[in-house]
This record gives structure tokens, sequence and C-alpha cells, in this order.
């Protein structure tokens, strides 16, 4: 999924059903689909379709950012015995 950076945007707080219903709406309606936005609304309780295509476009620049190496990779302590 996208950087945790996409939910400190302004695009208001998400919780973890609504983006649940948000990937599984995408799924379903592409970017061909007529009123694509109004649709994917429909299946996200409680977002309007603005609401909708402003979350899709932040996750649009996250994904942007980490593919052209804006994005840090995360420092991980090595632990002791493998793993």
């Amino acid at each position: 999924m996208a950087s945790s950076s996409m939910y400190s945007h302004g695009s208001g707080s998400w919780t973890a059903k609504q983006n649940k219903a948000f990937e599984r709406a995408l799924a379903v309606f592409d970017k061909d689909t007529p009123d694509r936005w109004h649709n994917v609304a429909k299946a996200v309780p409680g977002k309007t379709a603005e609401e909708v295509e402003r979350h899709f476009q932040l996750l649009v620049e996250d994904i942007n950012s980490i593919e052209n190496g804006r994005v840090p990779y995360p420092y991980y302590r090595s632990t002791k015995g493998g793993a």
C-alpha cells in the first residue's frame, strides 16, 4: 500500500475499512469507467466523489515519490540470531 504520508495530507481521516473499500472499488471502476469517482464514493462509506478522487491523487503522488527515490528507505536494526 502507499506510504503513511498519504494519511497526513488534508484529505481527512480514513479508517482501515474505508481504505479497503476504496481499494476494492478501484479494482472494479477503472479509469475508463464513466462517473468513476461517484461510483467509487458510493462504495466507500462516508466519502464524497471529491474526497475519493483526492485520496487517489495523493496515492499517486506517494507512489511517484517512492519510485523517484524521494522517500528514504527505513532503517531497520539488525537482530541478533538472524531473522
